[in-house]
């Protein structure tokens, strides 16, 4: 059944080509808000707003939820899009703030984000500011279906590097930075194999490449992240890059730095916290 999911994605996708951006986004978000909040991962939204903002109200969650399920169905109707949307200061397309952090770069340079507002504009952004961007991905299951996906992306990049995410792709990503060349990465979700550190006063596992990777080559790890401001609209922000710490122990240099990068990401989900994805399972089970 294969061959019938990759249809469906195809014929989805092609139908949200056809409208406008706005109207893609407006479809996505008002299809995603009606369902997801009745779906079963919806609690695990709820779980981690009652851990890290234990002062919200219940009206308070279900209200974050349904905007954090609408977000996600515009940024799933966004998909087709992406690779015609601009640099603009009304209608589809974005504002930016902080380019410089990331075109003034000679040599390799990390970018960490978060899933917030469109995360799939950035390298958009940064290909269209003449600061290509490699990217991670997780593959879907079904490969017809990750070709579709993999194809909208490198549309809207002009053909920068998407590494599956593995050994293969981890390889694949060192040569690129050897090369210096730029990579994106998102840093927000739950990492097994990660590194415990602090996010909304909870210790959390956390990816450690972006700090491993800017310390190994010496090289910029650069905050930025998406916020929505309108249908198929958006204002990125690139800050300076974080302080490398040198206290000559590589495993507290990387803690540190992970630390940071989880600060900064803590501080933009609580400036829009309707456009984080709370569903992931991001904190360990409550014994």
């Amino acid at each position: 059944m294969r061959w019938l999911e990759a249809l469906l994605v195809r014929l989805g996708f092609g139908l949200l080509g056809w409208l406008s951006p706005e109207r893609a986004s407006n479809l996505g978000g008002a299809v995603a808000r009606a369902i997801g909040p009745w779906l079963p991962v919806s609690r695990v939204a709820d779980a981690n707003l009652r851990r890290a903002w234990p002062a919200m109200t219940k009206q308070q969650r279900q209200a974050v939820i349904g905007d954090v399920w609408e977000n996600l169905g515009r940024t799933v109707g966004e998909m087709p899009h992406v690779a015609s949307l601009g640099a603009t200061t009304s209608g589809p397309g974005w504002e930016i703030e902080g380019i410089e952090f990331l075109a003034g770069v000679t040599g390799a340079a990390v970018l960490f984000s978060a899933h917030l507002g469109n995360w799939e504009v950035m390298p958009r952004i940064a290909a269209v500011h003449g600061a290509g961007l490699a990217t991670f991905y997780r593959a879907a299951d079904n490969p017809a279906v990750d070709a579709v996906i993999v194809g909208m992306r490198g549309r809207a990049t002009a053909g920068q590097p998407q590494f599956a995410k593995g050994a293969a792709g981890a390889r694949l990503a060192l040569a690129h930075l050897h090369a210096g060349g730029r990579l994106g990465l998102l840093a927000d979700q739950k990492m097994n194999d990660g590194i415990a550190a602090p996010f909304f006063g909870r210790m959390a596992m956390t990816a450690s490449a972006p700090a491993t990777l800017a310390l190994r080559f010496n090289c910029p790890l650069i905050p930025g992240h998406c916020i929505r401001i309108g249908p198929a609209r958006f204002r990125v922000r690139l800050e300076p890059p974080l302080v490398h710490p040198a206290t000559g122990d590589r495993a507290r240099d990387v803690a540190e730095l992970t630390s940071a990068m989880n600060a900064a990401i803590e501080r933009w989900v609580r400036e829009t916290p309707g456009q984080w994805l709370w569903l992931h399972r991001r904190w360990p089970k409550e014994k």
